[in-house]
């Protein structure tokens, strides 16, 4: 199921966490909302609760005190196991994926800026910002305290960047100039369309659906971005652009946060098994680096400025 439904039942910290998570994003990506209610319209299903929601991914700054080496601590807290590495030369990103502790939750994916591999006034900027962090904040936090959690992944970690900073680190990285502002945010929830109603469970089917009602999908690399094997099809919407003030009062339109779709086909030793008896173990794992290179491109002036 997506967090931001309405089942208060569940208590733990890291169903506070996630639910903080799609709530917050939820209202800042009105995509998601549109999204759900055409999907309610065309009667995929009955309410958002039915969603499964794939994966939920973050980026990250690569210096000290922060980045994956912090931020895995909190899910690695509620059970979260580290699974592949990924490398994207060009994009100079490190990520790795984790495995839920439970199925029914999403599947979280991390990356990293290697800030180091940037230029020498990229890297200063960056410093400038990130080294008033002079500790790993995380190991303060209360991971036990969900509401706590929630706060820290929504609250600045440093202070708000000068838009000039911003522009010139837009130049050479995007990934740099979305963190830089962005921070924490969540980058983006994850559709599982294998799981819909017949019709719409394919990515070629829901990518169709999403275009008849008017959704702008990012086009880098094919609007369907599609693993070697054939067994892990994906597409994501362009980022949300949003009104960010800076610095001094400077506003400017960046990319916020997008949606993301994916199909994990059933393995092939599997696809002989009636459909009540399929579930995530006998469906493709894992993440793909050439799928997510291109979906990586969502907040990309590229695709925004379309």
């Amino acid at each position: 199921m997506i967090a931001f439904n309405n089942d208060t039942s569940k208590t733990t910290p890291l169903d506070t966490v996630l639910g903080g998570l799609m709530r917050r994003y939820s209202e800042r990506v009105p995509d998601v909302q549109r999204i759900v209610d055409a999907m309610i319209d065309e009667k995929i299903i009955a309410s958002p609760i039915e969603i499964e929601n794939d994966h939920i991914a973050f980026r990250t700054m690569g210096v000290p005190n922060l980045g994956i080496a912090s931020f895995e601590k909190i899910f690695s807290h509620y059970g979260y196991v580290k699974r592949d590495e990924y490398n994207f030369t060009g994009k100079k990103l490190t990520a790795y994926w984790y495995a839920p502790p439970e199925p029914h939750y999403p599947r979280i994916f991390v990356s990293e800026l290697r800030v180091h591999e940037l230029s020498d006034e990229a890297q200063e900027i960056i410093h400038r910002y990130t080294d008033t962090v002079t500790s790993d904040p995380v190991d303060v936090l209360d991971l036990n305290d969900g509401n706590a959690v929630d706060a820290f992944l929504h609250q600045p970690l440093w202070t708000t960047p000068t838009l000039t900073d911003y522009q010139a680190l837009l130049a050479e990285s995007e990934y740099a100039a979305w963190v830089i502002y962005n921070r924490y945010y969540l980058n983006h929830f994850t559709i599982s369309v294998h799981n819909l109603k017949l019709g719409y469970n394919t990515i070629e089917e829901f990518v169709a659906f999403l275009e008849k009602h008017g959704l702008r999908l990012n086009s880098a690399g094919g609007v369907i971005k599609v693993s070697p094997d054939g067994d892990l099809r994906q597409a994501s919407t362009v980022a949300q652009m949003i009104d960010a003030e800076f610095a001094g009062g400077d506003v400017f339109r960046i990319a916020g946060s997008y949606v993301e779709f994916a199909e994990r086909r059933v393995l092939p030793q599997f696809r002989d098994l009636p459909a009540n008896q399929i579930g995530r173990g006998q469906r493709r794992e894992g993440f793909e680096a050439g799928n997510a290179d291109k979906i990586f491109e969502s907040t990309f002036t590229t695709q925004t400025n379309r």
